[in-house]
């Protein structure tokens, strides 16, 4: 199959490249960077923003991968239904969305269309770990409401749930939400990443309000801070239930945080 990939340089994306590489598809990762290279992908220079130089690279294209977001300030795509109706018109076959908020534009046009479409709903991304690297380094991570429980997703397995859809009969119409194995507290990630990493790191609790000044100081936009304040001090129900859509799609079990953390753990050394 020839697959054409939107935020292949993502988190997901570039996982879901290299697991469709590996199962010998052809595979076009979309890019905004010229520079950008993935292995064993055909780089194709586009932008879900505008969409005018999106019909060359649909040529020939089995299935795709959507994002909902354009790759700069992670504002919503507007170009949704341009992109669903080129993707038609090139006879494009089978697409996943990365998202799961039946209000975006994109999963909007894509409901609504001819696709054999799948929503691949995550909930928090192990990976998100990553930006505690210099903290840990430091010996102390910061973070507000410590309590929140998660079922935190390893990014290859999100990309192994769409993979699957994208490659095989059966996932069209399905809203799949996809977690790992197990509830954790923010005190449990810390405690499994110091295992991993061989070292004792220290949990410091921030109010809100501290939680704010240091996001914004790492500079993030305001409604990045205001979406991560609500999530983590009113996670809903569904960002800390364990599903087996992992096992159920894949046929293999979730991975587990601690293994992403011995996977990662040379990104805090």
């Amino acid at each position: 199959m020839r697959i054409l990939i939107a935020g292949s340089t993502g988190t997901v994306g570039r996982q879901i490249v290299a697991q469709l590489v590996e199962q010998g598809h052809s595979v076009r990762a979309l890019t905004r960077n010229p520079a950008a290279t993935l292995p064993g992908a055909q780089m194709v220079v586009g932008d879900l923003t505008d969409t005018a130089g999106l019909g060359a690279a649909l040529e020939g294209v089995d299935a795709m991968h959507l994002i909902t977001f354009d790759g700069g300030g992670y504002e919503p795509l507007q170009t949704g239904a341009d992109i669903v109706e080129l993707a038609e018109r090139a006879g494009v076959k089978r697409v996943t969305v990365l998202g799961g908020n039946a209000d975006n534009g994109v999963e909007k046009a894509v409901r609504g269309s001819s696709l054999a479409w799948t929503v691949v709903q995550p909930v928090e991304f192990m990976a998100n770990a990553l930006k505690w690297a210099p903290a840990v380094r430091d010996g102390v991570v910061s973070e507000p409401f410590i309590g929140r429980r998660s079922a935190m997703v390893h990014e290859a397995d999100i990309a192994a749930v769409a993979a699957a859809a994208l490659t095989q009969d059966g996932h069209g119409g399905q809203v799949y939400t996809v977690t790992g194995p197990d509830v954790l507290t923010v005190a449990d990630k810390v405690e499994l990443l110091g295992k991993a990493i061989g070292r004792e790191i220290r949990l410091e609790e921030l109010t809100e309000a501290q939680a704010r000044d240091k996001w914004a100081g790492e500079g993030l936009a305001p409604h990045i801070i205001d979406f991560l304040i609500w999530a983590y001090g009113n996670t809903p129900e569904v960002g800390y239930t364990v599903v087996p859509t992992v096992q159920d799609v894949t046929g293999k079990p979730a991975r587990t945080f601690a293994q992403w953390c011995r996977e990662n753990a040379q990104a805090f050394a």
